[in-house]
């Protein structure tokens, strides 16, 4: 009689552990259904905001510039283009990288040696002389207040070995940042052509140099400076520099600008400005030729004002509520034979993904995605990633978090189906 009773729990157990082992996953329909937008694709984990260009909406109107763009400083999305991926002719706006490369690879009490090369520059120039020698730091307020070519040279040589040496370092850093058409020749932004092609950048490529650059507080030192006077190492001479950004005198919030003008690139500047908490890049290629050096005003200006009318931060992480997801072969919260396992999701966001805000328009709409694996099979270890929860905008990629399990829920194993069966047989 027990060796019956024990073959029958045996029996039963086996195809109670077949049934559990061989019940497929639930079908995750139900879940676009609970949450809309719902996909079974893993997604990519991207916490950045990606350049995603709003459809044309109350657009500024006419813009002199052959490019242009407005980007939101903050998160580096461009808020408005005008063949911003056209590759032009930079002129001097090229030199916000040069002073970035300095100072992230010099220190400001270096001795720079004036090279025959660099005192052969054409005008602009501050006029150094070969063989004399200045501190970097005073060149730089030299290169970036009154743009001089020479002194661009000499830092590039001192920083860089030579000018092409230090090209490399620029367009190396220029990938860095960000930048995809972007080839640089020169460290003052002179028309030049090398193996690589001519010397050009991007209105986006420029903007996201200059956004790049003013997260630096020793560049927005040197930017920002209206006057400074330094000499050569050996005091023979001594120089007084004034910052050419007249952009300063005809609004509030600059941060930061740099003009340029060459025969082919005609007129150029770039700019970083905060309008009532906004911060603002603007970056502007072929803005007039001579007699038009004003039109890169009134462009930077109309910009601004667009972008300061028309956008505002606003929240977009909004946390959905989750459905109850199977795991196939776990094992259930309940002694019922009939109950399957699952889990549910948690959004693993920091405490502060319901402050962050971004530029947005009214009409503009942020979209809420959530992905989850295939399937989940057991076991599943309390905060494995089960999915994403992305928000997205305009196609492109604002946030992205985990979904995490909220507990652990181990695989069925036949021991635990003899249990089940043993249970069942004496208590049911």
């Amino acid at each position: 009689m027990k060796f019956k009773r024990t073959a029958v729990i045996i029996l039963l157990a086996s195809v109670f552990f077949c049934r559990y082992m061989t019940v497929p996953a639930e079908n995750f329909d139900h879940i676009k259904q609970l949450v809309p937008g719902t996909s079974r694709e893993n997604s990519e984990d991207q916490i950045h905001m990606e350049n995603t260009v709003p459809e044309e909406h109350g657009s500024p109107g006419n813009l002199y510039a052959l490019s242009a763009v407005l980007m939101d400083g903050d998160s580096g999305r461009i808020l408005y283009e005008k063949d911003g991926e056209t590759p032009r002719a930079n002129a001097s706006t090229t030199k916000v990288l040069t002073c970035i490369l300095a100072l992230e690879n010099g220190a400001g009490d270096d001795y720079v040696t004036v090279s025959k090369r660099a005192a052969s520059q054409p005008d602009v120039q501050l006029n150094i002389e070969e063989g004399e020698q200045y501190y970097l730091e005073d060149l730089l307020y030299s290169l970036m207040l009154q743009s001089h070519n020479d002194t661009a040279v000499a830092i590039a040589e001192h920083i860089g070995g030579s000018v092409e040496g230090f090209a490399r370092m620029m367009n190396e850093k220029a990938e860095e940042i960000g930048c995809t058409d972007t080839h640089f020749v020169t460290p003052n932004g002179l028309d030049a052509e090398d193996e690589g092609g001519t010397h050009h950048t991007t209105a986006e490529d420029l903007a996201l140099i200059m956004r790049y650059a003013i997260k630096s507080p020793t560049f927005l030192k040197i930017t920002q400076t209206r006057e400074y006077t330094f000499s050569d190492l050996a005091k023979k001479r001594t120089f007084t520099v004034r910052n050419a950004n007249t952009f300063f005198d005809m609004t509030e919030g600059v941060l930061s600008g740099k003009t340029g003008f060459t025969g082919d690139a005609g007129y150029c500047y770039v700019c970083a400005c905060q309008k009532n908490g906004k911060t603002f890049i603007v970056s502007l290629l072929g803005c007039g030729w001579p007699n038009n050096k004003n039109y890169k005003w009134k462009d930077t200006m109309t910009l601004l004002d667009y972008g300061d009318q028309n956008y505002e931060y606003r929240t977009f992480f909004r946390e959905p509520k989750l459905p109850e997801f199977p795991v196939e072969n776990g094992v259930p919260d309940t002694k019922s034979a009939e109950q399957k396992a699952f889990v549910h999701g948690i959004v693993a966001a920091s405490d502060n993904a319901g402050k962050q805000k971004l530029l947005l328009r009214n009409d503009e709409k942020i979209e809420c995605k959530v992905t989850v694996k295939e399937k989940l099979t057991a076991p599943v270890k309390k905060g494995d990633e089960i999915g994403r929860i992305t928000f997205l905008l305009n196609g492109g990629t604002v946030a992205s978090y985990p979904v995490t399990a909220d507990r652990t829920v181990e695989k069925i194993s036949y021991l635990w189906c003899v249990d089940q069966v043993f249970h069942n047989f004496f208590h049911g």
